[in-house]
C-alpha cells in the first residue's frame, strides 16, 4: 500500500511559467514594478505556490537568472581560446550591463537576494565563478597567459573578478572606458 506524499508537489510546468513570467515582467517593467501577485497572474497560479518555492521576488529573479532567462545569455563568458580577450570581453559586457537600468537593477537585486538567502547565494556563486564558468575557464588557461602559472590561485582570481563587479553594482560608480583592462592587468598581471 502507498502513502500519499505528504506536502506539496512541485510541478515543473508551474515553476517554469512562473520563471517566464517573472522574466517577462522585469523586462516589461523593472525590478521595482515586479510583485509576487502580478508574476502569480502572469503565470496563472496563486501567490502561495510562489511563496511556496521562493521567499522574494528577488529569490525569483535569482532562480530566472540561473536558469538562463534573463539577460539572453549576455554574462557568458566567451571561449575564444584567448583567456585575456574572454575575460575583456566578458567584463565590458557586464560593465555596459550595469549601465543601464535593468542591468543594474537585475544585479542589485541578486546581491540583496543572495544577501539574504544563503543557498541563492551559493547558487550565484557557483553559476557566476564555479568550475563550469570562470574558475574552470581559468584553470583551462593556465600556463598560456603570463602571471597565470601552474598552480595559480583560481578559484581567487576568479572571486577577486566577480566581487569586483559586485561592488561597481552596489557603488554605482560610473564605468569608465578601459575599465575591464585595467581590472584584468590588476588581477591577472599587465598583458605583453
Amino acid at each position: 500500500m502507498t502513502l500519499p506524499r505528504s506536502g506539496p508537489v512541485r510541478s515543473e510546468a508551474a515553476r517554469l511559467a512562473i520563471l517566464d513570467a517573472a522574466a517577462g515582467l522585469l523586462a516589461e517593467r523593472g525590478y521595482d514594478h515586479l510583485t509576487m501577485e502580478g508574476i502569480a497572474a502572469n503565470a496563472g497560479v496563486g501567490k502561495q505556490t510562489i511563496y511556496r518555492w521562493w521567499p522574494s521576488k528577488g529569490a525569483v529573479v535569482a532562480e530566472c537568472l540561473l536558469e538562463g532567462k534573463l539577460l539572453d545569455g549576455r554574462l557568458q563568458l566567451p571561449d575564444t581560446g584567448d583567456i585575456r580577450r574572454d575575460l575583456t570581453a566578458w567584463l565590458s559586457e557586464i560593465f555596459a550591463l550595469l549601465e543601464t537600468p535593468q542591468g543594474e537593477s537585475i544585479l542589485r537585486s541578486l546581491i540583496a537576494a543572495a544577501a539574504e538567502h544563503a543557498e541563492i547565494g551559493r547558487r550565484l556563486r557557483d553559476s557566476l565563478s564555479g568550475s563550469e564558468s570562470l574558475s574552470g575557464r581559468l584553470s583551462r588557461a593556465i600556463g598560456t597567459v603570463p602571471n597565470l602559472p601552474e598552480g595559480a590561485p583560481v578559484e581567487q582570481l576568479a572571486e577577486t573578478l566577480i566581487g569586483a563587479v559586485l561592488l561597481r553594482a552596489l557603488s554605482r560608480a560610473p564605468i569608465e572606458p578601459g575599465d575591464a583592462e585595467r581590472l584584468l592587468d590588476a588581477v591577472l598581471g599587465t598583458a605583453r
